[in-house]
């Protein structure tokens, strides 16, 4: 008897262990990639309905599913700390075909949002369009200084289901004392018909938004532990760093913490009668999800956006439908 294994038989059984995953190759999504590595060629899985449906959350009239497709992926935009070579990766592995099945696989697992900026908002579109899909866009705005608007208005032209104040964008604006402008941004983005958020890494956005009022449907926060590696000492951090100057001493920020009080962030929210769309709740892959998504839920956190290639999908929404089933004695209320 032969003990020898065609090419197509070898690359079944090993793709996706070369890709990191620690399960047998069984689902349609696995069988997709295994064709796509042998071929060249991605085919999409087929449509499918969810084993265990993934719960819904509501942002105005929106049906949102509680775990959100983040877009860093997608954009190459990694917080890679140290490693110089990161983003690149991303980059040459989230091929246009790959971003399309990787949309499959979310939608056959529940997820119906995904989190990008208005440049990838055609991603989506072409999903949609060509693939028969029916993902939402959740879209993070950037507003430029000599046209405050202009990307929001860019973004309802391309399909914008809601959109929000980017996190490092918000923080700037906050710092900066101009809540008057982020107050007309998110009233701008409600003129279109969209719901309308902020977005920040600093808790001070949050606190300040809701002593005047400027949020009126939903926040998106960092919200992750902090007790891992990489994350420098409570008493070496300052508000307003994430997203600001890197410095080489590692006792000081480089990239490596998105939440610098996540105490103050679960405290604080417990009080906010919005929802709350948690982000960097992994700490930008510090923190493993069957960590950070309990963290998030149990803590008050209505929805999480988390980054996720293909091949990571399937299992992490096993951890975020765990910890959604075991949210059961959290303080805060569900807000959406």
């Amino acid at each position: 008897m032969s003990s020898k294994f065609s090419r197509r038989e070898l690359l079944r059984k090993t793709s996706v262990s070369l890709l990191g995953g620690s399960f047998l190759l069984a689902s349609a999504e696995e069988q997709a990639l295994a064709d796509a590595i042998e071929t060249g060629h991605t085919r999409l899985p087929e449509r499918r309905d969810p084993e265990t449906p993934m719960p819904n959350g509501k942002i105005k009239d929106l049906q949102i599913s509680r775990l959100i497709l983040g877009g860093n992926l997608i954009g190459g935009w990694a917080h890679a700390r140290d490693l110089l070579y990161v983003s690149r990766l991303f980059k040459a592995y989230n091929t246009p075909e790959r971003i399309m099945e990787t949309f499959r696989i979310a939608e056959n697992h529940g997820i119906n949002t995904v989190l990008v900026t208005p440049g990838e908002i055609p991603f989506v579109t072409r999903y949609n369009r060509e693939f028969g899909g029916h993902l939402q866009s959740m879209v993070q705005i950037w507003p430029d200084e000599k046209d405050p608007f202009g990307e929001i208005d860019k973004a309802f032209d391309l399909g914008a289901e809601t959109m929000y104040i980017q996190g490092a964008a918000a923080d700037r604006l906050v710092k900066g004392g101009k809540m008057d402008l982020l107050a007309e941004l998110v009233e701008r983005i409600q003129l279109t018909g969209c719901p309308g958020g902020v977005g920040g890494h600093a808790l001070t956005v949050v606190e300040e938004c809701e002593r005047l009022g400027v949020a009126k449907d939903y926040y998106v926060k960092t919200f992750h532990p902090d007790q891992y590696w990489s994350a420098h000492p409570v008493e070496k951090r300052e508000e307003f760093e994430v997203d600001a100057a890197r410095h080489a001493e590692h006792d000081k920020f480089h990239d490596n913490i998105f939440d610098l009080y996540p105490d103050r962030t679960m405290a604080f929210m417990k009080s906010v009668k919005k929802p709350w769309v948690a982000f960097k709740t992994m700490a930008a892959g510090a923190v493993h999800p069957r960590e950070g998504f309990p963290f998030a839920f149990d803590n008050g956190a209505d929805f999480v956006a988390a980054g996720m290639f293909d091949f990571q999908v399937q299992e992490d929404v096993g951890y975020a439908l765990k910890a959604l089933a075991g949210a059961k004695a959290r303080e805060r209320s569900w807000m959406a």
